[in-house]
Parts: structure tokens; C-alpha cells; sequence
């Protein structure tokens, strides 16, 4: 059964925008829809707060704070945060729709991923919280379910529901926040939430991609959080045999049990997962694990595709040095043995054992310098993203090579100081006596939020993008000293030091509050003319509905009376066609309370007129309505009783 019909939102339009058309999903605050903006003609994801939460002003306060904390995220792999409303008792969020899948639905299709794919799925997470971490907020809840797959391959990170500002109280009602599984020992001990709780939660994703199961798990939550504090992480390899060492290292990294031997953010540990992942060749990427799950009906195409071909981030893998030219092998090192002498004259053996040694030193030597050109003289570039300076000047003395040029660049995800980039790139084939450049990270490119108040929207929006910066999400509020479509303020606000491309959220006027007056029984051109003296814009649905009111007067008005409107906005008004006209059953001859029931299931309204001879009587005599007859639905029968 379609449970989508018994929604009541199902149908119906927020805000006098967004067009409910189906429930996709629900969960302990909100539940999600897919909407049409009506404005824009798009579709959306709409997330409503449970009408029964949204009573708890501290339920509000989380539910808005989400929003601010998306909007300013202007990154590709964040859900983006369009607008924030309220119609009536209903508080949403409109969502960037995203047509795909989990990572849950991925693992629980396929099992265990292989290498490259678990990579490319953790790499654009990474970025994601990233740049929520140097943003200032922690996601809190990072789960398979969070991770959303497109059509298109492209990797998105959901529901910053649990985000808190890093430097403050995280645990306020002494509740643990987030799902057990991915739960760092410290947000169970202390309720602690840092950045290095996403990277434990993104370790615990990474073994579970790479093994097709959760590190920890047992018969109920307070047996997975114990292991949680006192067991580590157990390497992916003990489940996998012949995984890569550099892969158990970097689960290991990210879920070490003490907070300060993991990476401090995110982004150091995509520095990491960059580095190690330099390292795997290229069966160590596509080695299909055992608990990859497959038909007997998949070609070899499909047992090594996990996720969308689309997702697959082509990457440059180290030379092989040991590439053969078509044609039969030659003797390219000088560990091979020689190839064999041809049949000569027996009197050439008769020279003596010089003549022999003389003739395989030869040979080495030939061998040796064809080895020394094609191959001995030449060394490969090591990977150094992520290192500081002198790391990688100490790594490239090992490689004998030398640090060159070293320039400076920003970079939204590399650490300052330490490496973006090289040239020649890690694993390219240089001479060894050649130098290789560096470059250095500069850290995010920062910039201040411009004075925008009073500004109309547009204008805004047009000095944010000069400055560097991108128009966030915008919501709307009620001002008697801003004009009609100017801003009132900025999240963060003007002054603020933020970095380069991000969003900031703008709160714009809607002007002064209008009460809307009751209009409802009225008739259509006395409605329209109170409602345009109060200076709001009238629009006559195209529908009319039965109701108590006669034919053509107003049976039903949105917003509705009592409702605060901006000045300018537009209020629907639906004309009755009149109440619905019923049979009346007869009941005369029946007692009181078959009477009433007949009457009642018809939807009538029953009064009794009992009289001096009707007191102790039970038996209906007469009714106002004749039996057979029709009356308006709801209106009232009297029935006399005797």
C-alpha cells in the first residue's frame, strides 16, 4: 500500500511555494519529500519538522541551526541548503534533491567494495567534511546513510542535522548525539564532538567499504559502544587476507581509540588517504574481496564495479620501468644471464680461459650499460602531498633527487605548509641527478563579508560575488525599518574573516507585518476589497468547494485569518458553491437514540424537543426535515419527541 497517501502534507503546497508530491523518507525529526519549487519549476528536497517538535523551541533552534550550517558550506559534495520556512506548524528545510542512492543501499548490495572504489567514494566525503571542519562545525552523525550516490556518480555528504559550532557545549542534555556504530570513545565518554570524531566515523566507513561489515558489532547498542572504548579497530587485512598494508594503516590512523594520535580534521585525513593511495598499484586498487557480493549472471565488468563508472576519478599510476617493446625480450639487466655464445670453431677454444673471461666480461658490459640507459640511470618521483617541507626534501635525498623551486599556492584542502603538489608528479620518471619542484600550501584563501544591510537582494548577491564570495541561502523576515527586499543582516556577519567561494546567508525584509483579516463568509468582492485595503494582493482559486457558506462567498481563505503577511503578499481565496445537499432519513416511529444515530451518520446535527408530554417519552413523533427530503450537510434536525 502506497503509505504516501495517508500523509497529509501529500498534495498540499508550503508556504505557497513548494508542492508536496511524495514522502521519501522518515526519520526521528523531520520527515523528507520530494516538493516542486512552483516559483522556480524545480524539484527539491523538502525536510519537514514533526508538527509535534515543533513545539520544543530547543527542536526549532537545532532544525534552523542545520540550515545556517549547510548554507554556508558552498562545496560540490554538500547537499545544499536552498531556504528555511514556517507555514503554520510546519518548519522546513528546501533541499537540494539528490536522484540516486546510499552508500547503505551500495553495501548492502554489493558487500564489500574493492579498494579503488572505497576510495573514491571516502575521498570526496573527506572534502566534504573538510570543508565543514575548517568552516568551524562538526557533522556528528557520518553513517552510509548520510553518504548520497548519484545518478551521475557524484558524491554528496547529507543531513548536518547533528552539527554543533566546534567550541561549544556538545552535549547539553546529557544525550549521546549520532548512531552507535560510528561513534568515536570519546563522544560515548565525555560527549566530546570534535572534527576527529568524523574522522574516527570515517575510518569506521572505510573498513566497512573495504570488508563488507562493521568493525564492531554484538547483540545490543551498549555492547557495541563497550567495544568501542576498550577494543581497537581491528586491521582490514585480518578480514581481507592480502589487503594492502597502507590501507590497514589508514583505518588504524583514523579509529586510533585516543583522539590526539588521529588526524586533527578531515582534511588531514584526505591529505593521508591521497598519500597512501599513491602508493597501491594497480591490483592492489581493483583486488576484488571475498565478501564482494555477485550473480552467477555478472561478467567480469560487473564484479569489479561497485558504484557508478562516472565515480571512477581517472589517476596517474607509477611508470613501469619494465615495459617491453613488441618483439622478442632483450637484455636489459645486467642480472640476467648473457645470451648464449654461438657454435664456434674448436680452435677458438684453444685460446685459452683468458679469451673466455674476456668474452663474458664483454658481454656483462654490454648488458650492463644497455641497463644503465634504459633504466639504471632513472628513479621515480616519491609521493610527498601532504609532507611539509623538509619531509619532502628528506624523502626526495632518499630518492637521490633534489628540492628545486618551491613556490606557494592556496588550497582548501591541504594543510598550510606542507605539500599540494610536485613537478614532475609523484611516480614519473626523472634522472637522478634532476630536481623537483614544490608547492606549498598557503592554507584556504581567505576574505571579509562585505557591509551588505540595506542592500536590495540583488545587489547583495552581486558584491558578494566580487568579493570572492557566494550567495547562501536566503531567508525571509519581517522588518519595519528595512525596505521590502533589502537584507537586514549576514550569517557570518559583516567583517567576518571566511574563506574564498564561501556561502554567506543573507536575511532579507519582507517589510511590515500585516495581519490578515477573517474574510471567510463574505462575499468575493467585499473580501477582495478588505484584504487590498490592508495591502495585500488577492488571487481567486480556480476551484470552488461545498461549504456552510452560500454559493459564491469566500469558504476558505490561505494564509488564514490571524496569519502575519508581508505587505504585498497574495492571498488565495476558494468560493463556496454552496453546502452539500443530503437525503434526511426517517425516524419517525424510532426511539431517541436510533433516531439520533441515523440522523448523525447521515451528518446532521440532532436537537430534541421533548415538550411537557415528551419528558419521560423515548418514541421520535415528528421532524423538522421530512423524511426523504434533502437539507445541507451539518445543518441541524430537530426531532420531536412523545
Amino acid at each position: 500500500m502506497d503509505t504516501t497517501l495517508q500523509d497529509p502534507l501529500v498534495g498540499q503546497v508550503l508556504d505557497g511555494r513548494y508542492r508536496v508530491e511524495a514522502r521519501i523518507a522518515v526519520g526521528g525529526m523531520a520527515t523528507v519529500y520530494r516538493a516542486v519549487d512552483t516559483r522556480l519549476d524545480r524539484i527539491l528536497a523538502l525536510k519537514v519538522m514533526h508538527p509535534s517538535l515543533a513545539a520544543d523551541g530547543s527542536f526549532v533552534e537545532r532544525f534552523i541551526r542545520e540550515a545556517k550550517s549547510v548554507a554556508r558550506l558552498a562545496h560540490p559534495n554538500v547537499v545544499q541548503v536552498f531556504d528555511q520556512g514556517t507555514d503554520g506548524a510546519y518548519v522546513y528545510l528546501a533541499m537540494e534533491y539528490i536522484a540516486g542512492c546510499t552508500l547503505r543501499d551500495v553495501l548492502r548490495e554489493r558487500g564489500a567494495l574493492q579498494p579503488r572504489a572505497a576510495l573514491d567514494i571516502l575521498e570526496p566525503v573527506l572534502a566534504a567534511l573538510g570543508a565543514a571542519h575548517r568552516a568551524g562545525f562538526v557533522h556528528r552523525d557520518m553513517k552510509p546513510e548520510n553518504v548520497l550516490i548519484g545518478d551521475d556518480g557524484r558524491v554528496k555528504v547529507a543531513d548536518f542535522g547533528l552539527v554543533r559550532a566546534v567550541d561549544s557545549v556538545t552535549n547539553t542534555t546529557g544525550t549521546v548525539l549520532g548512531t552507535v556504530s560510528y561513534l568515536a570513545p570519546e563522544q560515548i565518554e565525555n560527549g566530546v564532538a570534535d572534527p576527529r570524531v568524523d574522522v574516527y566515523a570515517c575510518g569506521i566507513l572505510l573498513y566497512e567499504m573495504l570488508t563488507g561489515e562493521k568493525p564492531h558489532d554484538g547483540d545490543s547498542p551498549a555492547i557495541v559502544l563497550y567495544k568501542h572504548l576498550h577494543d581497537d579497530v581491528p586491521a582490514p587485512s585480518a578480514a581481507v587476507p592480502g589487503m594492502a598494508y597502507e590501507l590497514d594503516e589508514l583505518v588504524a590512523s583514523a579509529t586510533a581509540r585516543n583522539p590526539e594520535i588521529r588526524p586533527h580534521d578531515a582534511v588531514a585525513l584526505l591529505a593521508r588517504v591521497r598519500a597512501g593511495r599513491g602508493l597501491l598499484t594497480a591490483e592492489q586498487l581493483d583486488a576484488v574481496p571475498p565478501q564482494a557480493l555477485t550473480s552467477e549472471h555478472d561478467n567480469a565488468e560487473d564484479r569489479t564495479s561497485v558504484i557508478p563508472r562516472s565515480l571512477g576519478v581517472p589517476r596517474p599510476l607509477p611508470v613501469n620501468e619494465d615495459d617491453e617493446a613488441a618483439g622478442p625480450p632483450r637484455h636489459t639487466s645486467r642480472f640476467q644471464s648473457p645470451p648464449p655464445l654461438p657454435p664456434r670453431r674448436r680452435t677458438a677454444l684453444r685460446r685459452g680461459p683468458m679469451a673466455i673471461v674476456v668474452a663474458v666480461l664483454l658481454v656483462l658490459g654490454v648488458g650492463t650499460g644497455i641497463w644503465y640507459i634504459n633504466s639504471g640511470q632513472f628513479t621515480k618521483v616519491p609521493p610527498l602531498l601532504g609532507k611539509t617541507e623538509q619531509e619532502a626534501r628528506d624523502r626526495l635525498a632518499d630518492a637521490g633527487l633534489e628540492a628545486g623551486r618551491v613556490k606557494e599556492a592556496y588550497s582548501d584542502t591541504v594543510e598550510r605548509g606542507t605539500v599540494i603538489s610536485t613537478d614532475p608528479k609523484a611516480g614519473a620518471r626523472v634522472r637522478g641527478s634532476d630536481s623537483v619542484s614544490l608547492t606549498l600550501s598557503k592554507g584556504p584563501q581567505t576574505v571579509r563579508v562585505p557591509d551588505l544591510d540595506g542592500y536590495p537582494l540583488d545587489k547583495a548577491r552581486e558584491l558578494l560575488k566580487d568579493e570572492g564570495l557566494e550567495p547562501g541561502m536566503v531567508t525571509r523576515e519581517f522588518s519595519g525599518s528595512v525596505t521590502k527586499g533589502s537584507v537586514i543582516s549576514t550569517e557570518p556577519g559583516k567583517g567576518t574573516k571566511v574563506r574564498a567561494d564561501s556561502a554567506v546567508a543573507l536575511t532579507v525584509s519582507k517589510g511590515s507585518p500585516v495581519d490578515v483579516p477573517d474574510v471567510t463568509g463574505d462575499d468575493a468582492e467585499d473580501a477582495r476589497a478588505e484584504l487590498e485595503e490592508a495591502g495585500l494582493e488577492v488571487r481567486i482559486a480556480a476551484e470552488r468547494v461545498n461549504s456552510e457558506h452560500d454559493a459564491g462567498r469566500v469558504a476558505r481563505q490561505t494564509p488564514g485569518a490571524g496569519r502575519r503577511a508581508a505587505e504585498g503578499d497574495t492571498v488565495t481565496l476558494t468560493l463556496s458553491k454552496g453546502p452539500e445537499m443530503i437525503e434526511v432519513p426517517d425516524v419517525i416511529g424510532d426511539s431517541v437514540d436510533e433516531a439520533k444515530r441515523k440522523l448523525e451518520d447521515a451528518g446532521f446535527d440532532v436537537d430534541e424537543d421533548r415538550g411537557l408530554l415528551g419528558l419521560f417519552g423515548d418514541t421520535v413523533k415528528g421532524q423538522s426535515v421530512d423524511g426523504g427530503d434533502t437539507a445541507p450537510k451539518g445543518s441541524t434536525i430537530t426531532i420531536e419527541i412523545r
